[in-house]
This record gives C-alpha cells, structure tokens and sequence, in this order.
C-alpha cells in the first residue's frame, strides 16, 4: 500500500484430515468409491491486513477397531479402537506470511512474504478387526455357533457339516451384575489356515482382537481325537503369532448331552490338564454347563483387564 506501509494478510491454514471411530459403521466399502481424501485448502492473505481463512477439517467416520497402516513401510499409524476416537491422519499446510508479519521498527515497509506449504500427503492401508472380549475357537464343528446362539441373541446358521459360518458373528452376552460382554463366534480354524489354508488368516486376524479365548473341543470325538485337534489349533495359534498363542485361554468340552462324550470325558480332562489348561463341560443343547461358564467367564475377564496397562498414543489426537 504506497505510502501506507504493509498491507499483506496471512495465509490460512489448510485442512487436517481426521478419522473418527464409531460404532454405527461396520464395513469400510465407503472408501472403495472414495480413495482419495482431500482436505479444504486455506484462503490466501488479502490486502487490508486480512488473514485468509483456515481450510475446514475432513472428517471421516471408521468403524471402531479400523488399524490404519502406511502403505508403503507397514507401519501401525494408529488403532482406533475407541468410541469416538478423532485423529488427525494427514496434516494441513502452513498458510503463508504477509507483508505485515516482517512489520518492526525498523523495517516499516517490508516487502518480504513467505509461501504456504503443502499439506501432508499420505498413501494409507486400512483394515478392520472384529473387538470382542471373548473369542469362540476350535475346529469346524466343535460348537461354537450353538454356543453363542444359546447365549446371547445372536442367531448364526448351524448345520452338522464344516465351515457353515464363513465370517465372524457377534453377540452380546449377559454376566449378571448388570455387566456384558462381546463375543465372537470365529470361522472354524484347520491345520495350515496360519498359512492361508481354510479360513486361514480371515480367522486369525480377528482372535487378535479378543482378550479371552474358549477353545471348544468336540468331547464326542474319541479322546485322542479331541487332544489332537486342540493341539492342531494351538500350533496354529502360535505360527500365527507368539502373542497370540499367549492368550489367557479356557478349554471347553462341548456336546455332553451326548452319550460318547460322558465316557470319553476323564481322559479329555486328564490331557488338557497336562497341556496346563482349565477344563469346563457343558451342552450348549441341553443348558448343561451354561450358567458355570459364564460365571468363570466374568471372572476371567476381571483378572483379564486389570493386567491391562495404558497404551502410548501413536499418532496426534484432535481437540475437541
């Protein structure tokens, strides 16, 4: 401005992009028909000394328990595993500096300014993972699909031939003392799936998830059976993930109502027993069982979480 000394505004600042986790979302096929992300761009300075105006923020909903990785390293950025969750992926730039910011006394009329910078560019892979408290393991057929059905409202297809559930299914099930909990009915697990085979990794991925696991073993079988397969299952386990296989884990012998399983039931005890782990028998049929169960099930989760310590944020978090 002649004469008048610096005129020049700044520049605003572009827009962040920002996740939020919610729960009313449970599938990430919005992002296939919108993959590239863009904040708003901040308004350049303007004469009069008026500062431009900050880019507004993209927000985006995620289903809870969405783990966004960078594409190119793998890296975690971030697990937004909790309610409401707001974090900032991909930062907006700098807005530039007008004239008026190298205003002193003495220099009264700089022509200096600076450019604004570009905002963070990111190439980003997401992927969902069931959150459950207890994950339902075993092989095809053990009777994890009846158990949930029987305990909680979830009504997954059951049907006496392998793999009738092809995806998780959640259910929420009563403890007593007005407390709750998440259950996960898993895919049944087969020797290789850790490789792919099977169900494979859509198995594993989403027993991470889980703080406590029900092994379900199918008591009718003949006992070296039973141990057999719920070895099959443990190696898998932990070819998956040594974390994985360290899991807090309970063995459940299913189908009692079952004449075979009554005889086969001393010796399935004394195996798993060996294998260190504690047995409970029950008939998801019959109602045998059901109640104890869920009662060590709400124990085993109170321990479960108050082992539990405070993860270190990974990645910024917006203010509210």
């Amino acid at each position: 401005m002649p004469k008048g000394g610096p005129d020049g505004g700044d520049g605003g600042r572009g827009g962040h992009v920002v996740f939020k986790a919610t729960s009313s979302l449970n599938t990430l096929t919005h992002f296939r028909f919108q993959p590239l992300l863009r904040a708003e761009k901040g308004q350049a300075g303007m004469g009069s000394n008026k500062h431009g105006a900050d880019g507004e923020d993209l927000l985006i909903e995620v289903p809870l328990g969405t783990i966004v990785r960078d594409f190119d390293t793998g890296e975690v950025v971030v697990d937004l595993s909790g309610e409401g969750l707001e974090v900032i992926i991909a930062q907006g730039g700098r807005g530039g500096l007008g004239n008026e910011y190298f205003k002193s006394s003495t220099n009264r009329a700089p022509r200096r300014t600076t450019k604004g910078k570009d905002g963070e560019e990111r190439l980003l892979e997401l992927e969902l993972k069931l959150l459950a408290d207890v994950g339902l393991i075993g092989m095809p057929n053990a009777g994890k699909s009846t158990l949930i059905s029987r305990i909680s409202e979830s009504k997954p297809k059951i049907a006496d031939y392998p793999f009738t559930t092809l995806q998780p299914n959640l259910g929420v099930v009563s403890l007593g003392d007005y407390s709750s909990c998440v259950v996960a009915d898993i895919p049944g697990l087969i020797p290789g799936a850790s490789e792919g085979k099977g169900l494979g990794l859509e198995f594993l991925r989403h027993v991470e998830r889980c703080e406590l696991l029900l092994h379900l073993i199918d008591a009718s079988l003949p006992p070296e059976r039973g141990l057999s397969d719920f070895d099959a299952v443990t190696h898998e386990l932990s070819a998956f993930s040594p974390q994985l296989a360290k899991k807090h884990r309970l063995a459940v012998l299913t189908k009692m109502d079952v004449t075979e399983s009554r005889t086969h039931l001393l010796k399935l005890r004394e195996g798993l027993a060996a294998r260190g782990m504690e047995v409970h028998a029950i008939s998801a049929v019959s109602g045998l069982g059901l109640d104890e169960l869920l009662g060590i099930l709400s124990q085993m989760l109170k321990q479960t979480r108050e082992l539990e310590h405070d993860v270190v944020p990974i990645t910024q978090t917006r203010n509210s």
